[in-house]
């Protein structure tokens, strides 16, 4: 979501302003812009993709040494052109609203307090032409200029309540970027008499590879050949340049159709990745102090969004039925706005791929401000704000996720919160030397049972076919695979439009079977475990009203295809290692069924991939 690049250098910096936008591509936008210095002002902004904005800007012969760049994701305003970034100021005596006036800014986040401090700047004569957030900060920095761009960001930056990182330039001083973060995250890029800013590393991939990490309310001056910090007091301060090998988003989609089809069969490899050097189960595996930590928690607080908040729900089974440690998951964006009962013996657990969900960063940091300091994370992104704000980590390994619907993100978090679970439960005592090398055993074998899981693409493709003419879909599941029938009708209804529900298959009869009709397909996730019994039962409530059954079964549970009833029939029986793989299918059905209704697969419409705004 919301992507920054922005440069100061002596050479034409336009392609790499553009090409690092194209390397945040996969975070998701609806809209795209850059600006540069030109004797003036000048910029070109599109609501297409960026290999349009390049073009527009190839043909408008946009060139610079200083400029900043942006892909939106549209809060404040639809996504129009007139509401892209770059945004410009229009002060008071400035010639018409079209014209570009002194300022030029790209914001990610939200301001809160914009509706009073655009009332405020209308009354000085400054014209607006968005209906975005982000133009009033511009036009704020503009009524704050005395010749000094830093000092203007710096006084500005203190009315502004809410969630930002800027980067801004000024005709006045063309050789000059100032950035600020508060809330989202903004890096530096030092380069040899040229520096960058991003909002993440990606962006400069193959332009520097050393790396500053701003942190909460650092103001950034960036020159040519030199730059400096101040932080949240205005205090000089020196942050450490980190050497980061960042990948370009721009992988290779070699046989596959889309990333998301070539990202669900890049598990096996994720997940062998995920578990490299795991010889035997230790705390230490989420870092130096994790024993210490571990033996003092009586209990565990998963906060996550999204599919992440799935993974954490999956988790919980694990943690109470082998680890026997009490858990709460909490969706994110709630937990931090009602009130807890804080317990400093927890052990908060934040789940995300990208390291940067604002709504997770937000509740972690609420969760420390109630007492609750026992913090670990289990995150793809090892240099990311949520790996930084916590004390413990475990780094899954997926590589570049690039479609917005997660696949491999997600498989590998279950791999890294059953490790976590493993851990918990040796420390305290109630795992066995037999059970650790028995899990250990399974979890070796998952990249050979996913590839097996995969080779039933062709029957799931049969299955999409039913579905891309439906507009409804149920998914039931039963245990620990209640979370992952919701992570099914959450893919189904991100990237091919169809609307979904998932529900335990118990909760049929209180509620939901008013709904099955023989038009509404209901998918069920059947293991052989201790509920298939009941399971099957639920299944008959279906079937007696006329409702069509989808059914991902185990080879042993005595499950066959009928009348109105269709089987997967999964390879084996896979324990609580289950979750992991029954999940498969349904992204593989989420994704054959959005193909065969002609959706944008790996770009879903109004979603973002990384989301870091609340």
């Amino acid at each position: 979501m919301c992507g920054i690049v922005g440069a100061v250098s002596t050479r034409n910096i336009v392609p790499i302003l553009v090409q690092g936008l194209q390397r945040l591509e996969y975070r998701g936008y609806d809209s795209c812009g850059v600006a540069v210095y030109a004797d003036g002002l000048k910029r070109a902004r599109s609501t297409a993709r960026v290999a349009e904005l390049m073009a527009q800007v190839e043909s408008e012969h946009i060139q610079g040494g200083t400029g900043i760049a942006h892909t939106r994701w549209a809060t404040h305003g639809a996504p129009a052109v007139h509401n892209a970034h770059p945004h410009f100021s229009h002060g008071p005596g400035e010639a018409a609203a079209s014209a570009p006036g002194r300022v030029a800014l790209v914001h990610n986040g939200i301001i809160e307090n914009h509706d009073e401090l655009r009332a405020a700047l209308q009354a000085k004569g400054y014209r607006f032409t968005s209906q975005t957030d982000t133009e009033v900060i511009a036009h704020l920095v503009d009524s704050l200029y005395e010749g000094d761009l830093f000092d203007a960001v710096k006084a500005a930056t203190a009315q502004l309540h809410g969630a930002f990182a800027i980067a801004v330039f000024c005709k006045d001083e063309p050789h000059r970027v100032v950035g600020a973060r508060a809330g989202s995250p903004l890096i530096l890029g030092v380069g040899k008499d040229e520096n960058f800013l991003a909002s993440d590393a990606m962006a400069l991939a193959g332009v520097t590879d050393q790396i500053v990490y701003l942190e909460e309310g650092d103001l950034v001056d960036l020159q040519l050949g030199r730059y400096w910090i101040v932080d949240r007091n205005h205090k000089p301060v020196t942050r450490p340049v980190k050497t980061v090998q960042a990948h370009s988003g721009a992988a290779e989609l070699g046989p596959y159709r889309h990333y998301m089809q070539k990202e669900i069969f890049e598990q096996p490899r994720a997940i062998s990745d995920t578990l490299q050097g795991v010889e035997h189960i230790s705390p230490e595996l989420f870092g130096d102090g994790a024993w210490r930590v571990f033996k003092e928690i009586d209990s565990v607080l998963i906060l996550a969004c999204g599919t992440s908040y799935y993974s954490g729900c999956t988790a919980k089974y694990w943690l109470e039925s082998i680890a026997k440690v009490p858990t709460q998951v909490e969706i994110a964006s709630e937990y931090r706005y009602r009130e807890s009962v804080p317990n400093p013996r927890t052990l908060v657990v934040t789940i995300s791929q990208s390291g940067e969900t604002a709504d997770t960063l937000a509740a972690l940091k609420h969760a420390r401000s109630l007492g609750m300091e026992h913090t670990l994370t289990v995150c793809n992104v090892s240099t990311s704000a949520m790996v930084r704000e916590c004390k413990l980590a475990y780094i899954t390994r997926a590589g570049v996720e690039i479609g917005v619907a997660s696949t491999k993100a997600f498989t590998t978090q279950l791999a890294g919160l059953f490790l976590l679970t493993l851990a918990l439960a040796q420390v305290r005592g109630s795992l066995t030397e037999t059970q650790e090398a028995e899990h250990l055993k399974a979890m070796r074998h998952l990249p050979t049972a996913l590839q097996a899981v995969l080779a039933l693409e062709p029957q799931v493709i049969s299955w999409a076919e039913d579905f891309a003419n439906k507009e409804n879909a149920l998914f039931l599941g039963r245990g620990m695979h209640y979370p992952i029938a919701l992570e099914g009708a959450l893919k189904l209804k991100e990237i091919s439009y169809i609307h979904a529900e998932a529900y335990p298959a118990g909760e049929l009869k209180h509620g939901p079977l008013a709904l099955v009709t023989s038009e509404m397909p209901v998918v069920t996730v059947a293991p052989n475990d201790a509920l298939l019994e009941k399971l099957k039962s639920n299944m008959q409530e279906v079937r007696a009203r006329g409702g069509v059954l989808y059914v991902l079964a185990d080879a042993d549970s005595r499950i066959e295809s009928s009348e109105g009833v269709h089987v997967i029939r999964m390879p084996e029986h896979y324990g609580n290692l289950s979750p992991l793989l029954h999940v498969v299918p349904l992204q593989l059905l989420a994704y054959h069924t959005a193909c065969a209704r002609g959706t944008d697969v790996d770009k879903p419409r109004n979603l973002a991939k990384s989301v870091t705004v609340e």
